[in-house]
C-alpha cells in the first residue's frame, strides 16, 4: 500500500525572496586596491516552489535579481555601483549564471569594478548556491515523502554543492563518517586577514560574551580542551580539541541537522604581520552536500561578524 505525501506542493517564493536578501547583503571582498561591500538588493523578480511527485520532491525557482554595492580605496575614495544576476534558476548550473558588475553612472574608472566581477562575483556566486542548498534542506522540512510499505521519510538534502573558486582550495572525497554510515566528504581552506593582534582574534573565537556578540544570538562556550560550545541558537555545537595561546585552535564542528554525531574538524592558525593577523582556516570531513553551506556560514558569520562587530577589517560609510 502507498502512503501519499502530507503536503504535495509549498509556495517558496516568500521565504526565498527574504532569504536571498539575508544572503546578499552584507558580503564583504578586499584586496590591495580596497574593499567593497553589498549593501542592497534593490530587485527580487521571480518566484519558487517545491512540489511532492510520485515520491520526489521537484524544486523549481527562476530570479532576476539586482543589488547595489560601495567601494573605498585606501586612500579613501568612495564608489558605488550595480549588480545584476538575470538567470538564477532549477535549469542552470551554477557555474553558469550571469554574475555582472557595474559601476554606477558619472563613476570615474576604479581597480575595484575588477575587484568585484572577479572575486565580488565568485562571493554572490557562492552566497547564491547556499540559497538552494537552503531551500532544498531548510525549506523542505516537513515535506513528507510517500513509500511502497507505508513508511514515510523525510527528504534528505539533494543539493551538489559546488567550489568555491575565491578560496585557497577545496577537495572532496568519500571518508567514513563517525557514524560508520560512508558519506561523501570535502575539505576546503579559507585565508583572510583582520587588523588586530594574533593573541586578541585568538580571545574571540574563546570568549563566550565576544562570541555572543559578534554571531548577535546566545551562546555557551567552555574555553578549554575538551570544552563544548554551542552558538547561534543552537544551529552550531562542537568541541575544542587543541588549544594553543595566539597560534592555534583545533575543533570538532557540526551544524545540528549534519548526520547524528559527524563531525568536522576545523582548524584555526593565527599568523601575526605587520600589525595584523592572517587567519588559516582548515575544514576537513565536511559533508559534501553541506560544503557551501559551511563556506557561506563561516565567512558571514564568522569572518564578516568579527569584522563588523569589532573593527578589525575596512569598514563602509
Amino acid at each position: 500500500m502507498t502512503v501519499f505525501s502530507l503536503l504535495t506542493e509549498r509556495n517558496a517564493t516568500n521565504w526565498s525572496s527574504e532569504k536571498l536578501k539575508e544572503l546578499l547583503v552584507g558580503i564583504q571582498v578586499e584586496n590591495e586596491h580596497g574593499s567593497c561591500e553589498v549593501t542592497e538588493v534593490s530587485t527580487v523578480e521571480g518566484e519558487a516552489s517545491i512540489s511532492n511527485r510520485k515520491g520526489k520532491l521537484i524544486f523549481f525557482y527562476e530570479w532576476n535579481l539586482k543589488a547595489k554595492w560601495k567601494g573605498i580605496t585606501k586612500t579613501g575614495t568612495k564608489f558605488k555601483g550595480h549588480i545584476e544576476i538575470p538567470n538564477l534558476s532549477d535549469e542552470n548550473d551554477m557555474d553558469d549564471l550571469d554574475i555582472s558588475a557595474t559601476l554606477s553612472k558619472d563613476q570615474p574608472d576604479t581597480e575595484l569594478l575588477a575587484l568585484m566581477r572577479k572575486e565580488g562575483a565568485e562571493r554572490v556566486r557562492t552566497a547564491l548556491g547556499s540559497y538552494v542548498s537552503f531551500l532544498k534542506t531548510e525549506f523542505t522540512q516537513g515535506m513528507i515523502l510517500p513509500t511502497a510499505n507505508g513508511i514515510t521519510t523525510q527528504q534528505p538534502s539533494q543539493f551538489k554543492a559546488k567550489v568555491d573558486k575565491t578560496l585557497i582550495g577545496s577537495n572532496c572525497s568519500k571518508p567514513s563518517a563517525n557514524t560508520g554510515v560512508k558519506i561523501p566528504t570535502c575539505k576546503f581552506r579559507i585565508r583572510d586577514i583582520f587588523t588586530t593582534s594574533p593573541g586578541e582574534l585568538y580571545r574571540v573565537f574563546l570568549n563566550q560574551e565576544m562570541v555572543q556578540a559578534f554571531t548577535h544570538a546566545p551562546a555557551v562556550v567552555e574555553p578549554e580542551k575538551g570544552g563544548k560550545f554551542h552558538m547561534i541558537g543552537g544551529n552550531v555545537l562542537g568541541e575544542f580539541q587543541e588549544l594553543v595561546p595566539q597560534q592555534k585552535i583545533i575543533m570538532k564542528w557540526r551544524y545540528n541537522s549534519w548526520p547524528s554525531e559527524h563531525y568536522a574538524t576545523i582548524t584555526l592558525t593565527f599568523s601575526g604581520r605587520e600589525g595584523e593577523t592572517e587567519l588559516n582556516i582548515e575544514c576537513r570531513s565536511v559533508p559534501k552536500s553541506e560544503e557551501e553551506r559551511t563556506k557561506e556560514g563561516w565567512h558571514r558569520y564568522y569572518l564578516q561578524g568579527i569584522k563588523q562587530t569589532f573593527g578589525y577589517g575596512t569598514r563602509l560609510y
